[in-house]
């Protein structure tokens, strides 16, 4: 872990393991800012332990802060609305993710020219409790290494074809569900979890297709997989409060949201920081 200049050895912060993955710091005295802590520190507890939760700490008063914090992490990606991202539930969303109802497992990015290595959430304002909205994360390496060898080849024959069209692109990428991290080479699972067609609430169905295997042994693999990626072995709901920052591996993990309340003040700022160098999306059509 980086050393001299770790601040975490002074009395100001409580560092814990999060079950069944990531390490959360919480602040113990007032007045410590997230700008206090090394970034070096940060980016390699979230490379090792794939997410971070940061809370009780002094953070931003607003997207432009948020965003130059997010900059010292490396190359932040910018979109047709800047940098940061506003997830907050619209009166008539056009996409899901500008609903209440509950999003899919899927990687960011994936429809994009370039897949970010870290997510950076900030919770402006939490749903409060009862109403839902957890952000829900699976450890897609912890997945394969407790999945059975022959589950892991028959997952590795099939290739998904993602298309999704919304305000900010419209765009078609191609996976294997089993591929390899772009830094070490782990195996990782790349997966747009299906909406089921009868869900006519859904706002914006993505329109996938899987390959490589009979439609029989693709039944299994979509039932499979909904089972391992939410197995409580290795996925996390994380349950917002406000201030909350969570930093993820975008590389490993994918994440969905649980459904909320309509009309809960769930506020989340999303930030999308490039790997060095930044990946660029093998599977984008171009």
């Amino acid at each position: 872990m980086p050393g001299d200049s770790d601040p975490l050895s002074q009395n100001h912060y409580e560092v814990n393991a999060n079950e069944p993955f990531g390490v959360s710091i919480r602040a113990t005295r007032s007045g410590r800012h997230v700008n206090d802590l090394s970034v070096d520190l940060l980016r390699f507890l979230v490379r090792q332990h794939h997410l971070l939760l940061l809370r009780d700490f002094e953070v931003f008063d607003g997207p432009a802060s948020l965003s130059a914090y997010c900059e010292r992490w490396g190359t932040v990606s910018t979109w047709p609305f800047g940098t940061v991202l506003e997830l907050v539930e619209h009166d008539d969303p056009s996409d899901h993710i500008f609903d209440h109802s509950y999003v899919p497992m899927h990687w960011d990015g994936m429809y994009r020219e370039q897949i970010p290595e870290f997510q950076i959430f900030h919770c402006v304002s939490a749903p409060g409790e009862g109403n839902g909205g957890e952000t829900v994360f699976s450890n897609t390496t912890g997945v394969l290494a407790r999945c059975d060898p022959d589950t892991v080849t028959l997952w590795s024959k099939v290739t998904g074809i993602y298309r999704r069209k919304m305000e900010f692109y419209d765009s078609v990428t191609t996976s294997p569900i089993v591929t390899v991290h772009p830094v070490h080479g782990a195996q990782v699972i790349r997966y747009n979890e299906p909406v089921a067609a009868e869900d006519r609430d859904f706002v914006n169905h993505p329109d996938l297709e899987f390959i490589g295997v009979s439609a029989e042994e693709l039944t299994r693999v979509h039932s499979r997989l909904k089972a391992a990626l939410y197995d409580p072995a290795d996925c996390y709901a994380h349950s917002w409060q406000t201030g909350d920052i969570v930093i993820t591996d975008n590389y490993t993990l994918l994440h969905g949201r649980n459904p909320f309340t309509s009309k809960a003040p769930r506020h989340l700022r999303r930030v999308h920081v490039l790997g060095d160098p930044p990946m660029d999306n093998p599977g984008l059509a171009r």
